[in-house]
């Protein structure tokens, strides 16, 4: 994934140029390099419900600071009440979640 990180790049700053939305889904679990990088840089950042996201998973943090970490630190529901998302959207739904979206980015010509 190291070497696609310089594309994907290239193909963020290519959309920002063209002024279209990036939408970023957060899966669970999206960990790593990912989330350190293109993960977060979404214009809209939307993610499953209850997906694990984060740099490291709870365990190596926990090994790392040698304590316990409060529940649900790194999962959706807590990102996004702390502002790190913008929106929790079940699979089901995503389709017309992202239609709706990308219509009001002003993208709707755009297939969803």
């Amino acid at each position: 994934s190291l070497m696609q990180m310089a594309k994907t790049a290239s193909a963020i700053a290519n959309l920002q140029e063209a002024r279209l939305p990036y939408v970023v889904l957060l899966t669970d679990p999206t960990f790593g390099g990912v989330t350190a990088s293109v993960a977060m840089l979404g214009d809209v950042i939307l993610a499953e419900p209850k997906a694990l996201i984060g740099f490291a998973g709870p365990r190596v943090i926990e090994q790392t600071i040698k304590e316990r970490l409060p529940d649900g630190l790194q999962r959706a529901e807590f990102l996004l009440d702390h502002g790190m998302i913008d929106q929790i959207v079940n699979r089901k739904v995503l389709k017309d979640t992202l239609a709706t979206l990308l219509t009001h980015c002003g993208a709707g010509a755009m297939s969803a």
